[in-house]
């Protein structure tokens, strides 16, 4: 069968939801240094900056801006003590060990996608792959273990720089269609649920400008509930207003995309 197109996807928010994983470790790692929890809305309007992608460092800024915003006389911890904080909230174990020995709100992530949605993706010549800011052994554990895929093609924080820099997102797609990118190319698309997702494409275009990259926005799950329609539509109109081609309402949407039809918004 003749491939159409590739699509990259981000894993946090879009393969798998991270509200009581990823973004429960944040808030706890934030509390521990500067007791001060911030909420679902401080994170996503902090995202909506469009340079944390990576929650490390997003925990170490909220914690910054806490003590500066209201003057309190704590210590600003060292980016190790935020990895090694974080990483007991979110593994609770040595992720370089089985993941059958972790206690940690990994335990907690709902998948967002099953193995069939791939297969279908295969069966209509769309290859795919995952861009992802998350550990190697997390995005292992839900690409291999829980959703079953063998060997999926990925990059993980290990692997590249972190996003918007497309560095890593430029060598996947290279590396699944023989390092030819260019006009004469199936176009390429990317699924994220951040503005530096977003951004992500945007800076591939100035590297790559002959090659179609497309830019496919989604709201992280924590947003479709219809209590939170309003966050939600705002979210989406930041995503849309930093370069996103396309938003969708599910994942599940992409099954009835054809990638050739969409329109660069630049």
């Amino acid at each position: 069968m003749k491939n159409i197109g590739l699509i990259l996807f981000d894993i946090d928010g879009v393969i798998r939801s991270v509200e009581n994983s990823y973004r429960l470790s944040l808030k706890k790692t934030v509390y521990k240094f500067s007791r001060w929890e911030p909420s679902y809305l401080d994170i996503d309007n902090a995202k909506n900056e469009g340079i944390w992608n990576n929650d490390w460092d997003l925990s170490l800024e909220l914690i910054k801006r806490r003590i500066k915003k209201k003057n309190l006389n704590l210590e600003i911890p060292s980016r190790e003590a935020i990895v090694n904080c974080f990483g007991e909230f979110y593994f609770g174990g040595d992720p370089s060990k089985d993941s059958k020995s972790w206690s940690g709100f990994i335990t907690n992530e709902e998948l967002l996608v099953d193995k069939k949605f791939f297969d279908f993706l295969e069966s209509k010549g769309i290859i795919w792959g995952f861009v992802s800011g998350a550990e190697s052994a997390s995005a292992k554990f839900v690409l291999e273990k829980r959703l079953g895929l063998k060997s999926p093609p990925l990059i993980s924080m290990e692997d590249a720089p972190d996003k918007p820099n497309p560095r890593g997102f430029i060598k996947l797609s290279k590396k699944l269609l023989g390092n030819k990118l260019g006009e004469s190319n199936i176009p390429i698309a990317y699924v994220g649920d951040t503005i530096a997702d977003i951004n992500t494409v945007i800076n591939a275009r100035k590297e790559i400008p002959s090659q179609k990259f497309i830019s496919i926005g989604i709201a992280p799950p924590h947003l479709h509930l219809n209590s939170r329609l309003k966050e939600r539509n705002f979210y989406e109109a930041n995503l849309k207003n930093a370069g996103a081609d396309l938003i969708l309402n599910s994942i599940y949407d992409l099954k009835d995309i054809n990638l050739d039809l969409i329109k660069n918004k630049y």
